[in-house]
């Protein structure tokens, strides 16, 4: 573990005297800052969904995999006398009769003897905790044999007695025809690589579909629920919104594999699962297991923003697939069904309960609105093609929900001919809210801090919607690495985001959440496996930003000065001047602060983030090497000398009455 270096704030010596001074103008407060101001984007990507956020343990759980036994094998019994493998059944996927028309896969098991079994062994393997109960279920059609029984095993392995057995249950009672059945599952030992196995100890045939293992330990133990410990992880970053479902998942790379919204709600059977757009795009990390099942869809994202606090912002599919793959795009005259879409998207978050989609979100369990105020109308497109759709959206949105506001792209770069092009409409057609994104080198979110400070204060708002710095300075490589350079200079950057909250009205990091064995992309804001989580230093900037934004932005200066960012804003909810300071010097920094407007005094609270060493990460081993430190500094004026921590950010909460 490399150690934690940091510096606390201390009172200066006289000695000291080469101070940097930041003066802080209290006495007139600017611009307000948007309750949005700091968010988080989710995607489907690196398993974030299927395998991570969604806690379903069974892979292809609907036998609706392009290979609809991806994920199922059979256990094969050792013969010791004869030293071979014995199989006494069949697993046949078929598709008469099938549960429902949107799940039209189901697999029979046909036991030849007593014993046949097969297995899962889920999502990179199964995660089970000691004591935990986990609810296996399934939709049964037999008229055969009586009952089911499942193990859950320690170790994967394919054979019984592979693996030692850490929890077992039965189903039964089933009357010949398709129903559900369910029993609660306790683990007796705690394992990262559990195997799931289902075994017929009568002969006969079973019809299964739906076949599932899902924690009873959900996030506000919902039955469809998500993940605790990594919605905890999004819930303590208290964010202003969350954008969903991406990202190029919505686009996908035919419009035939886009994503509908309306597809992911209702009854889980009903949901139709396809591949996911990420399954095969890099060479490096080929994922051809990669699906969707929509488990966690629009009503449980709609969920997710109401219980952490977050603004709904959902993306929707303007009729263009994604334009670094097919380009498929539909014509204007078929636009109608996408428009329509996002009419509907509106009714089904804010509609009555009596509204045709408005019912369709009480049914689901929640009769009240979601209160969504803004949607975003396709992901990173460019070009003139995109602009015909977008004016088309816009027309039908703004006549029957002027309310809502309008999110559109300016393209997959930070500059260039296609995000001039694009703003050169923009500034024309006057949309809410402008996306732009960057993933580009640290240097380069330093050197951009100031990015905001000339931009058109007349012009459509900025949603800085996607960033990360990336460690060799490219993107979709596999050695990009979550460390302290490349947070730290995120921290620079943001200063200028915040102190420009008159252009910037939202920013989120860029993905989200990774699996530790079945990524694609890196960096990424929290990693996970089967059972641990843990924010890297990039998520502990993110997280120390939106947990100490004010409402009013405040003058400061310098804004960046010799490797010195700052920004500072009042909070009028708790009165409190917050003053962030990000420090890239490799040494600690004598510094005076100036406030002038006001007479600050008592007990300013102080949160340190940072380490001397750049290439300081985080990991499951060592979660916290680089995190908050808070200490406390005692202030009776309006001049406080401070020194900062080398490679640090440090806020001061000074409380002013």
């Amino acid at each position: 573990m490399r150690p934690r270096i940091l510096l606390p704030l201390l009172a200066l010596a006289p000695a000291l005297t080469a101070q940097t001074v930041i003066t802080v103008d209290a006495a007139h407060p600017g611009a307000p800052i948007a309750p949005t101001m700091f968010g988080i984007f989710f995607e489907d990507i690196n398993f974030g969904a299927d395998g991570g956020l969604y806690p379903e343990l069974i892979k292809n759980r609907s036998f609706e995999f392009d290979e609809p036994l991806s994920g199922w094998k059979v256990i094969l019994p050792y013969d010791a006398k004869n030293g071979i493998g014995l199989s006494p059944g069949e697993l046949d996927v078929r598709t008469d009769s099938p549960l429902n028309a949107n799940n039209p896969h189901y697999l029979r098991v046909t036991a030849l003897a007593p014993g046949y079994g097969f297995y899962n062994a889920g999502f990179r393997g199964i995660g089970v905790e000691q004591g935990a109960e986990y609810r296996f279920s399934a939709y049964v059609r037999t008229s055969g044999p009586t009952s089911i029984r499942a193990t859950i095993t320690d170790g994967a392995g394919g054979a019984i007695g592979a693996g030692r057995e850490i929890g077992t249950g039965t189903l039964t009672g089933f009357d010949g025809t398709w129903k559900r059945y369910e029993t609660i599952i306790r683990a007796g030992a705690t394992t990262t690589h559990a195997q799931f196995n289902i075994f017929l100890d009568q002969k006969g045939s079973v019809d299964l579909d739906m076949v599932s293992l899902f924690p009873t330990d959900t996030w506000n133990h919902r039955p469809n629920g998500l993940r605790k410990d990594l919605v905890q992880l999004l819930a303590d970053m208290h964010p202003g919104f969350i954008r969903f479902p991406g990202g190029c998942i919505v686009e996908g790379r035919t419009l035939a594999t886009r994503y509908r919204w309306k597809t992911t709600v209702g009854d889980i059977t009903e949901r139709k699962t396809i591949i996911n757009r990420w399954n095969d795009e890099f060479d490096h990390r080929p994922t051809p297991d990669y699906f969707q099942s929509f488990g966690l869809g629009f009503y449980e994202y709609f969920q997710l923003a109401e219980d952490i606090g977050a603004s709904p912002l959902p993306i929707l599919n303007c009729g263009m697939a994604c334009q670094f793959n097919s380009s498929e795009t539909a014509k204007v005259e078929e636009i109608h069904e996408y428009i329509q879409d996002a009419l509907d998207l509106i009714e089904f978050a804010n509609g009555p309960a009596d509204s045709p989609w408005g019912k369709v979100r009480a049914e689901m369990g929640h009769p009240a609105p979601f209160n969504l105020k803004m949607i975003g109308v396709g992901n990173e497109q460019w070009g003139p093609r995109y602009i015909d759709r977008y004016k088309l959206f816009n027309d039908a949105i703004k006549v029957s929900h002027p309310e809502i506001k309008l999110i559109v792209p300016a393209g997959p770069s930070p500059n260039g001919q296609q995000f001039d092009e694009m703003w050169s409409n923009w500034r024309q057609l006057r949309p809410d809210i402008v996306d732009e994104h960057y993933y580009m080198s640290p240097q380069w979110f330093l050197d951009n801090s100031n990015r905001y400070d000339n931009y058109d204060r007349s012009g459509p708002k900025v949603f800085a919607g996607e960033y990360a710095a990336q460690s060799t300075g490219a993107p979709v490589r596999p050695d990009n690495r979550n460390n302290w350079k490349t947070a730290l200079s995120e921290a620079a950057f943001m200063t200028g985001l915040e102190r420009n909250a008159d252009i910037v009205q939202m920013a989120s990091y860029a993905p989200l959440l990774a699996h530790v064995d079945a990524w694609q992309w890196t960096p990424d804001a929290i990693w996970f496996d089967n059972l641990r989580s843990h924010g890297t230093t990039d998520y502990q900037v993110q997280k120390i930003f939106a947990t100490n934004t004010g409402t009013r932005v405040v003058p400061s200066t310098p804004h960046a000065e010799a490797g010195l960012y700052t920004v500072a804003s009042l909070d009028d909810r708790t009165h409190e001047l917050i003053l962030t300071a990000v420090n890239v010097s490799a040494g600690p920094r004598p510094v005076q602060i100036q406030i002038n407007g006001i007479t600050p005094s008592g007990s300013v609270k102080v949160t340190t983030l940072g380490s001397a060493d750049l290439a300081a990460e985080n990991s499951f081993e060592h979660p916290s090497n680089v995190a908050p430190v808070a200490s406390t500094l005692d202030v009776s004026s309006a001049t406080i000398p401070v020194q900062l921590s080398p490679n640090s950010v440090t806020v001061f909460r000074i409380p002013v009455h």
